[in-house]
């Protein structure tokens, strides 16, 4: 994506009012941002905008937006990270179909077509050593087989599952709950390394994102939305990973528990 078409987005995506749900229904109507911020204020309103949105669209980002969008254009080139909109040809064909993509999504490492036959792997942070066992184990077998393992980063399950993937050189991809210049929890930035050199990092949140906690669902529609299927093999009844499981199966995504450790 050229410069100029990010800052577009970039530049929609923080005007009051225009949450992802907005955009998606703005850039169907639309299919451009820049379609969007160019548009008067009467042709916002006949495609649907109420008189508010389309005077905040006329208006713009305030001025600490637009200084935000700035040092952000210039941390995306500055990290090489890659941006992919829901327009681009190469956005992941998988996660298109869910209700609610992302409209931007965040890279690190490569996404490949390969990626499009993926299988998610979720569980607790906590996990048991027996749960590790069975997710690594599991893990290379589905990425020796040539499929991409799906996780989400974390301690416990997640990590076990991105290493079995590596363990059998197969391809992972890790989505995070923060900003794709941060590493959650920190102390796997050397696990974060060896799955951007076998398959990639995505988050949707913008630059220098905390983990905060409203991030995670978010975060799990991703993971969920980029596989053929989910597996929770170790999960609290009031867990992240049931909610993923749910996320999953409103997608119209295979669920599967392993026996004896959901």
């Amino acid at each position: 994506m050229t410069r100029s078409l990010l800052e577009s987005w970039l530049r929609l995506r923080a005007i009051d009012g225009v949450g992802d749900r907005t955009l998606l229904r703005l850039i169907h109507a639309w299919h451009s941002p820049d379609a969007i911020l160019r548009a008067s204020r009467d042709e916002l309103i006949q495609r649907g905008c109420s008189s508010q949105l389309a005077d905040a669209i006329r208006r713009g980002p305030d001025g600490p937006a637009c200084r935000s969008i700035e040092q952000e254009l210039k941390t995306i080139e500055r990290e090489r990270v890659e941006v992919r909109s829901l327009s681009d040809p190469a956005y992941p064909a998988r996660l298109k179909m869910i209700l609610d993509p992302p409209p931007l999504l965040y890279i690190t490492g490569t996404l490949t077509e390969q990626d499009d036959l993926a299988v998610a792997i979720v569980g607790a942070r906590c996990a048991t050593a027996a749960g590790r066992t069975v997710t690594e184990e599991l893990s290379h077998d589905l990425a020796e087989a040539g499929l991409t393992v799906v996780s989400g980063l974390a301690r416990g399950i997640d990590a076990a599952a991105h290493r079995g993937a590596l363990a059998a050189q197969g391809r992972t991809i890790a989505v995070l709950g923060c900003g794709i210049d941060r590493t959650y929890p920190p102390e796997h930035e050397r696990l974060r390394h060896q799955i951007e050199e076998r398959g990639a990092v995505v988050c949707d949140v913008p630059m220098g994102a905390p983990p905060h906690s409203h991030h995670f669902p978010r975060r799990n529609r991703i993971i969920s939305g980029l596989s053929l299927g989910l597996v929770v093999t170790e999960a609290a009844i009031s867990s992240g990973s049931l909610i993923t499981a749910r996320l999953a199966a409103e997608q119209g995504r295979e669920v599967f528990g392993v026996s004896g450790c959901v």
